[in-house]
């Protein structure tokens, strides 16, 4: 008899969640969800409101100094008249220095070339931050400026687009090793959503200098890097 009342008992006590609690934990769980999500969501906008401040600030760098000096950064053949003696002049491109163009691959290695030199002079004009000391030319030197997810940032007034019909500008600015997902929401955010077309274009799958066709960018193509060029 005491053991049935024992039993009886243990099963009393022995009860589940109802349905209400599980309903309580449901909600917390979307909660905590909803919340990761909406925080990444941030992130991603964050770091794109980065990259296309990046385009804009180099923008405002050239005609900030062709304002006050009167020549394009990179393109000066006084820099070192109007910056002091620790700028250089460019070299190469070859006969390109004053002729009213940023010349070299925006993303040259060639230390004497306008394209690298335009860091320099808008740095020491005290327009952009960072060392105006050219060093080996490789995403570790702290010389090469770099966007938020770390790949080179850069300018030229050289063609960028082999293709048909050409791509004209007169300055071209340029990112690399930007995500998917970043490229299409850019070019959502600052041009006409479409990454073959307008003033923000996807030069290519990782880096390169130059591209005889632009890439559009798909959803499942999110995970991939990208070079992005804006013409300005």
């Amino acid at each position: 008899m005491k053991n049935s009342e024992q039993e009886n008992t243990v099963k009393k006590t022995q009860k589940g969640f109802t349905l209400v609690e599980i309903a309580i934990v449901l909600v917390i769980i979307g909660l905590l969800l909803g919340g990761v999500l909406k925080g990444q969501e941030l992130i991603n906008s964050a770091k794109v409101k980065n990259l296309a401040n990046d385009f804009r600030n180099i923008s405002t760098f050239v005609y900030a100094y062709q304002d006050k000096y009167r020549a394009l950064p990179g393109d000066d053949q006084a820099a070192d008249k109007h910056l002091g003696a620790t700028a250089s002049n460019a070299s190469s491109p070859a006969g390109t220095l004053g002729n009213g163009r940023i010349n070299g691959d925006w993303n040259s290695k060639t230390k004497t070339d306008e394209s690298v030199l335009f860091w320099q002079h808008v740095r020491l004009a005290g327009l952009a931050t960072g060392t105006p000391v050219v060093g080996d030319l490789t995403l570790a030197d702290e010389y090469v400026p770099k966007n938020s997810d770390g790949g080179r940032i850069g300018v030229t007034g050289d063609a960028v687009f082999t293709g048909t019909p050409a791509w004209v500008s007169n300055i071209f600015i340029c990112s690399s090793n930007i995500q998917g997902r970043f490229a299409r929401q850019l070019d959502t955010t600052v041009d006409d959503g479409n990454t073959t077309t307008g003033t923000m274009r996807v030069l290519c799958v990782n880096e390169c200098e130059k591209s005889g066709a632009f890439v559009e960018v798909k959803p499942e193509d999110d995970s991939k890097v990208y070079t992005v060029c804006v013409s300005n």
